[in-house]
């Protein structure tokens, strides 16, 4: 738990400027199955898949470990505000009724991960890979214009 509330989606790592939570009000309530239906459970760790995010002087590189899927069933997407969303779903086996289960620990259900990417990022260049079980997906990075400054003589 952190010791720094996340309060209407500000950032949850104050020393990290590249961070975005968005807010659940819900998060540490417990629901009967029942009323959550199809939504994400805190239990499954597939649902909150880990991200690692690092710069280098070309790009930023951002990688998921999401095992399990194909590459058709993750999406990638940035919108307008220069954020990267990464979102898939993994589905429950099908049962087959004369099968009998003896332990079900895979977990199943939707992730979706938001990043607010920097000003520098090259919006229109992003790339996606993925290769056995991490998504990896880079941003190349702008080169950052140092402003011109001119100095202004004072008369007088």
């Amino acid at each position: 738990m952190s010791l720094i509330p996340n309060l209407g989606g500000r950032r949850s790592n104050i020393f990290d400027p590249f961070s975005l939570d968005i807010w659940d009000p819900f998060k540490d309530f417990q629901f009967p199955s029942s009323v959550t239906g199809s939504f994400p459970s805190e239990n499954s760790a597939f649902v909150s898949a880990r991200v690692d995010w690092k710069e280098t002087q070309e790009a930023h590189v951002l990688k998921a470990d999401i095992p399990g899927l194909k590459k058709e069933e993750v999406k990638v997407e940035i919108e307008d505000d220069r954020v990267l969303q990464i979102s898939g779903e993994r589905n429950v086996e099908r049962e087959d009724k004369n099968d009998t289960w003896h332990r079900v620990e895979r977990s199943s259900g939707i992730f979706l991960r938001r990043f607010r990417l920097p000003e520098n990022a090259k919006l229109d260049q992003v790339k996606a890979a993925m290769e056995n079980g991490v998504l990896t997906i880079t941003v190349p990075k702008e080169e950052v214009k140092q402003p011109h400054v001119k100095a202004i003589q004072i008369s007088g």
